[in-house]
């Protein structure tokens, strides 16, 4: 199952083989079935049952069970300042196990896995603690992920200039505007797809140059392809705002 909602994403399902990739957004990871191995660029290794990899992190997690959840927390949320809060070791952009990493672990195990009920374990409850011109801006992309806004038209409709715009974006969030712009188009995508439509024609409403820009993108951002997820019988499940 993948579940999406409100700028976040919730994977819970067959392990998947990833290669070295850099992520848009906080990756929270958990190892359902046994522990896996995250590694980093600078041949860095650790074998744990949860977790965390922070945005324009290069990593690799290499799985030694069945299953695996990974959540990716929108940072215009409280939510992924939260989490790293209640990782315990820290080795740069990755932290590892999570405070309340059994109750997590009971979680995944449900008849009928909850997302929200998920995260909120991992996160503890939302506050808002972003910028709200910095929220105002992602909310914007995420609503017109294929308009091709730039940087200071996007500035301008927040009133801020163009580089103060920039810094504060990357200073409250932790990621870049373009990383995050790409991020609210493959949120777009995978919204499409659950609705129906085909990875060609979602990708080109989402902004994406073409079918191999969008492609390789998806690639560098998951470190697998798009289709090879979906080919694993990868269901997408829409959460509806609550």
């Amino acid at each position: 199952m993948l579940w999406l909602w409100e700028g976040q994403a919730v994977y819970l399902g067959p392990s998947l083989k990833l290669d070295f990739h850099t992520g848009s957004v906080l990756c929270f990871a958990v190892g359902v079935d046994a522990p896996f191995t995250v590694l980093d660029e600078r041949s860095g290794r650790w074998t744990v049952r949860s977790a965390t990899v922070g945005p324009r992190t290069m990593h690799r997690i290499d799985s030694h069970g069945e299953r695996m959840l990974f959540g990716y927390f929108d940072p215009g949320a409280s939510r992924a300042r939260a989490i790293v809060d209640r990782m315990t070791v820290r080795h740069g952009g990755i932290c590892l196990t999570h405070d309340a990493e059994a109750d997590v672990l009971r979680l995944t195990g449900a008849d009928e896995p909850d997302p929200r009920e998920m995260l909120s374990c991992v996160s503890g409850p939302e506050s808002g603690c972003v910028d709200e011109r910095i929220v105002d801006a992602m909310e914007r992309l995420r609503a017109k992920p294929g308009a091709m806004i730039a940087a200071p038209e996007l500035a301008a409709a927040v009133n801020l200039s163009t580089s103060r715009f920039l810094h504060l974006f990357s200073a409250e969030t932790g990621t870049s505007f373009r990383r995050y712009r790409l991020w609210a188009r493959m949120l777009h995508v995978g919204a499409a797809v659950a609705d129906g439509s085909d990875l060609t024609t979602a990708s080109a409403e989402a902004g994406f140059a073409s079918p191999s820009h969008f492609s390789d993108s998806f690639r560098a951002m998951f470190g697998l392809s798009a289709a090879a997820l979906l080919a694993g019988g990868t269901r997408i499940v829409v959460e509806r705002s609550r």
